[in-house]
């Protein structure tokens, strides 16, 4: 019997006034290498279409990004929120320490080691997810030093040593990085899978870059179902669930579901425009 399998332990809890379908639960799984990964997973409305995994931003947890798993198991995915212990709120306060904040964070989304431990949870709980839900669609889902993950491991070069894996169908990325201190120049040529990338126009880069940086992944990405959506007015972390008006957020799943239903008709044109966001697509 799987090993990794044996050592799940799971309660279920629902998350205020949700509907039964989009009960919420709690997941602790061991890496290979005896770490314990916390999630939670969120179960899909109907047929199993497929998995989801989001990989959360820098100090991140599972308990977070809540509307892109209640969205994405609505569409019909088993979706699971990973809190990554090499990433978490923890490591920022220990990163920073000495340090202001987004010195702190500079380091940590460099750290060759995070990454490591990141990539391991996701394969961990792929695996747990694949068990459950057979079919054959998966995504992997970042939003910033996720998007950094999910933008690696979908063949993306990178100055930290981290190999491609492409072992998910489709990636979604939400504020992506440019080239920098992690990605070179023309990293992101290679990747031939669908990938949708958002951004926003106040999503400023960490050092002081405009938005438009992250746009850069699209520009140099060669067709093929490749997407970038730029959302007026959205900050980094309104991405994260941060915001009042849950605008964003809506505006962010409406996208992902227009680009998921493309996926499903094997053709990714964007087909209706959703007002307050630009999207374009090669």
């Amino acid at each position: 019997m799987n090993r990794l399998c044996c050592l799940l332990t799971a309660t279920v809890a629902l998350l205020g006034n949700l509907p039964a379908a989009l009960a919420a639960q709690k997941l602790n799984m061991q890496r290979q290498d005896g770490t314990s990964v916390k999630a939670m997973s969120y179960s899909p409305q109907g047929a199993c279409r497929g998995i989801a995994l989001v990989s959360p931003g820098a100090g991140g947890n599972e308990k977070g990004y809540d509307y892109l798993g209640d969205a994405l198991s609505s569409q019909g995915y088993l979706a699971v929120v990973i809190g990554h212990p090499e990433s978490s709120r923890s490591e920022v306060r220990r990163h920073s320490r000495g340090k202001s904040t987004s010195e702190g964070l500079e380091e940590l989304i460099t750290e060759p080691e995070a990454y490591q431990g990141r990539y391991q949870d996701i394969d961990v709980y792929r695996q747990w997810a694949q068990a459950r839900c057979p079919a054959s669609q998966s995504l992997l889902v970042g939003h910033s030093m996720g998007a950094i993950t999910t933008l690696m491991q979908a063949g993306a070069r990178n100055h930290i040593g981290m190999p491609a894996t492409e072992l998910f169908s489709a990636y979604i990325a939400l504020s992506p990085q440019g080239s920098g201190q992690i990605f070179p120049p023309n990293a992101w040529s290679a990747i031939s899978r669908p990938v949708l990338m958002i951004t926003g126009t106040r999503d400023g880069d960490l050092g002081g870059a405009t938005w438009q940086t992250r746009t850069e992944p699209f520009q140099n990405m060669s067709g093929g179902c490749k997407w970038l959506a730029v959302i007026e007015g959205a900050t980094h972390l309104n991405f994260a669930g941060k915001g009042i008006s849950r605008k964003v957020e809506t505006l962010t799943t409406r996208t992902m579901g227009a680009f998921l239903e493309g996926l499903k008709r094997g053709d990714c044109r964007y087909v209706t425009p959703i007002q307050g966001i630009t999207v374009q697509t090669k």
